[in-house]
């Protein structure tokens, strides 16, 4: 599969929700986390082209689109498998995609594959998918068990799929896995989706979804004024009231942000990379013009009003104008096919 891509414009959505997990750990055990040094810039002094009020970001589908009903199917596959060289894949009337965000169960279903998929993670929620049974337990660890009983014919995982155990038996069982790379990156979006079409032997196909995400990438990008204004806007971690964490660089919520025409609030404020939470004093400094969150961590709080009430929140300039945005997490990280629909419903959301 393709190697990791360099440069900016970094989207890692699967390690996001790794540091995401590192820091809650950290919490939990009575860890101090580094202080964010603060910064005096003031918020974007035009704002009159953004949307005032709490909202929610939806994409236009309810469910994944497939790119054809009839893929020309070509096997035997050879292809690389991150960490573990040249799998053949023979087989893909019996498929299952796992890894933290859904997106390559998505790729699948994009492909025009769906009918072949016979079990689902957590993330992978869509109507069409949503009855297959679960083979993922305690959140986003996979159990082996609930994945060879299903009988698959091949199984595609990310390098950061857990437990490591759980992947090795499966794969020590006959059944052809393959491993991609869990870096997720706008610009690495088309890689991607040609690396799972090559494993599933259906590389035409690939083509045409990779042409109709470019496309939609290109048209989210259109919708975002142009100048935009560069709003301040910053992405929240929430799980309650007492867990509230801000993206720094290098979180690939920065990456979403300068997408959207904003400027890392998070960023231009001092953070360190990676997600850091945050204080009253700390979020003032920051002063988002716009908030993005979550709606699964939204709902940890009460919901958008939850959020406006937290502690800073109503003094900054986001809190002032009710500017929080809300997306579904299996949407918001996925960055997969979807990565266009992603970024328009955003800037539907963000901008007037």
């Amino acid at each position: 599969m393709s190697g990791k891509a360099g440069g900016r414009g970094r989207l890692r959505s699967s390690r996001v929700l790794a540091v995401l997990l590192g820091a809650l750990a950290a919490l939990v055990a009575g860890c101090s986390t580094a202080p964010i040094q603060q910064s005096t810039s003031s918020s974007v002094a035009a704002t009159a082209h953004l949307r005032n009020g709490p909202s929610t970001a939806t994409l236009p589908d309810s469910d994944v689109v497939p790119v054809t009903a009839t893929p020309t199917i070509t096997l035997p596959a050879t292809v690389d498998s991150v960490g573990h060289g040249k799998v053949t894949v023979t087989d893909t009337s019996r498929i299952i995609a796992i890894d933290r965000n859904g997106t390559l169960s998505n790729t699948v279903f994009s492909l025009g594959l769906g009918s072949r998929v016979v079990g689902r993670d957590r993330s992978t929620t869509f109507p069409s998918a949503s009855r297959l049974p679960l083979v993922t337990t305690n959140g986003h660890t996979l159990s082996a068990e609930a994945v060879l009983a299903l009988n698959p014919t091949v199984v595609l995982v990310d390098e950061d799929t857990t437990p490591p155990g759980a992947v090795d038996q499966i794969r020590n069982s006959g059944i052809p896995v393959v491993a991609f790379t869990s870096t997720r990156t706008i610009a690495t979006t088309p890689a991607l989706i040609r690396d799972v079409a090559a494993a599933l032997g259906v590389r035409q196909a690939g083509e045409q979804l990779v042409t109709r995400t470019e496309k939609e990438i290109a048209d989210a990008r259109a919708a975002v004024p142009n100048p935009s204004g560069n709003p301040r806007m910053a992405f929240l971690y929430i799980r309650g009231p007492r867990l509230v964490l801000m993206s720094g660089p290098q979180s690939g919520a920065d990456d979403l942000i300068a997408a959207l025409g904003g400027t890392d609030a998070g960023t231009a404020s001092g953070l360190k990379p990676g997600f850091t939470q945050v204080t009253t004093e700390a979020l003032l400094s920051a002063n988002p013009d716009v908030i993005l969150v979550m709606t699964q961590g939204a709902d940890s709080v009460g919901g958008l009003d939850g959020v406006l009430a937290l502690p800073g929140v109503s003094q900054t300039s986001a809190g002032k104008a009710r500017r929080v945005v809300q997306m579904d997490e299996t949407e918001m990280l996925s960055f997969g096919p979807d990565t266009g629909k992603v970024l328009g419903a955003l800037a539907r959301a963000i901008y007037v």
